[in-house]
């Protein structure tokens, strides 16, 4: 592990915890309270304030804002956290809150994620591991999004919506309702209109899986009764381990509705 670099210019407040080989560059300003593990790297201007933990080998560049208290009328200064994970990219500008107490109090990133620039994570988000935010793209409060999601530039995702695994969001689409893994929505108000294909040919995902993930799509699409009930029929029939992540994510609880097959 390389030493650790502090440029002069930067501000280390007293009772930040500062890990072994990190980098801070000019100008940056790190918060009593953050704590940022072995190898970690602040480019020039960052901010890391507030009860914030950022995993080891996350680089963070110019300008971005990680910690500050929520975008929340609601938020009365109540103690909260955000909690970054390993080797994440978090580019020029972006902007991650921590949570607040009606949501469980921790804002939550994974590892090995990439947030472009202008990117925004609010209060009480949870980020899985491997998800692309593209320049620009917002997620309001309270979302989920899980592993291996892709959120095009300029989007923007409702609060409390779920964003199921392997999901692509195209750009310039506004997400008002849940994704199911591997959905494809695009066009400017969410239409749900496929699978992420591509995405699951490129994690080598057997064909006969998803030969089963498209036939339920059909069915999803086209079956008889309400959205719910088809997906508790399909898995009452699926053998396929994708086709049955997609019925439990689509029958647990939550607070938005779904984004159907030819549903805008």
């Amino acid at each position: 592990m390389a030493e650790t670099r502090i440029h002069p210019s930067a501000v280390i407040e007293e009772g930040a915890q500062i890990g072994a080989g990190v980098e801070i560059g000019p100008f940056c300003h790190v918060g009593p309270e953050a704590r940022l593990g072995d190898g970690v790297v602040l480019k020039s201007h960052v901010v890391v304030t507030g009860d914030t933990q950022v995993g080891d080998e996350t680089v963070i560049f110019s300008f971005a804002c990680i910690g500050e208290i929520p975008q929340d009328l609601k938020f009365a200064g109540e103690k909260t956290k955000l909690v970054i994970g390993q080797r994440n990219r978090i580019r020029e500008h972006v902007t991650m809150n921590s949570g607040t107490e009606g949501g469980g109090g921790i804002t939550r990133v994974g590892d090995d994620g990439l947030f472009m620039a202008g990117c925004h994570v609010a209060h009480d988000v949870q980020v899985g591991n491997r998800v692309i935010i593209v320049n620009n793209a917002a997620l309001a409060g309270h979302c989920v999004v899980e592993d291996d999601v892709i959120i095009g530039g300029l989007s923007g995702v409702h609060q409390w919506v779920r964003i199921g695994q392997g999901a692509i969001i195209g750009a310039v689409t506004m997400v008002t309702n849940d994704v199911i893994p591997y959905g494809l929505v695009q066009a400017p108000r969410g239409h749900l209109d496929g699978l992420n294909l591509v995405g699951l040919k490129r994690r080598g995902v057997a064909r006969k899986d998803i030969t089963a993930l498209r036939a339920a799509f059909q069915m999803l699409a086209q079956g008889e009764g309400a959205f719910q009930d088809r997906a508790r029929r399909l898995g009452e029939e699926t053998e396929s381990a994708y086709v049955r992540q997609i019925v439990d994510f689509v029958l647990a609880e939550s607070d938005r509705s779904f984004l159907t097959p030819g549903a805008g």
